[in-house]
């Protein structure tokens, strides 16, 4: 088991990075997510609105790590859950693949808040869980998976924002 996180900093108010973050799929800057579905989307007593999401993902894994996975699938479901919640200024997003959860188990978790001293900014705070289960040197893939997210995540930070504009 791997866990990875990071923080990222976005030179926008909360309120705009959540409509970007709401609408970042799919778009041609990330083209793994090739779908996503709005399973259910309501708002609580509290004024909070809650989201579940499949998104569907095609992964171009190297052969390598198909072989040592002894899989071919690169398609791949993720279900998500987002809570907006716009009094206390935070969004909540967690998601988990739903396919090859016998090989591999991603769980990650994102938190929009506004920068405690800079209210125009908002910090995004990015952690996940990687498992690779049953195979030989799954320590080895769950650090390639970790890198992979570092680099996406900085990839995604960059972009995500300015294509949902």
């Amino acid at each position: 088991m791997k866990i990875w996180s990071t923080e990222h900093v976005f030179s926008y108010p909360w309120e705009t990075v959540i409509k970007a973050a709401m609408r970042k799929y799919p778009n041609p800057m990330n083209p793994n997510v090739v779908g996503v579905d709005v399973l259910d989307r309501t708002l609580d007593a509290e004024g909070r609105l809650h989201s579940h999401r499949l998104l569907s993902t095609e992964w171009g894994l190297p052969g390598i790590v198909r072989a040592i996975l002894g899989t071919n699938q690169t398609q791949t479901y993720v279900k998500e859950h987002s809570i907006v919640d716009p009094d206390e200024k935070k969004m909540e997003l967690c998601s988990t693949n739903i396919t090859l959860t016998n090989l591999i188990s991603v769980d990650e978790r994102l938190l929009y808040r506004p920068h405690p001293e800079n209210p125009g900014v908002t910090v995004l705070t990015q952690e996940a869980i990687i498992t690779v289960k049953g195979v030989s040197l799954s320590s080895y893939l769950e650090g390639m998976m970790v890198r992979s997210m570092s680099a996406n995540a900085r990839k995604k930070c960059r972009v995500s924002l300015y294509c949902s504009l």
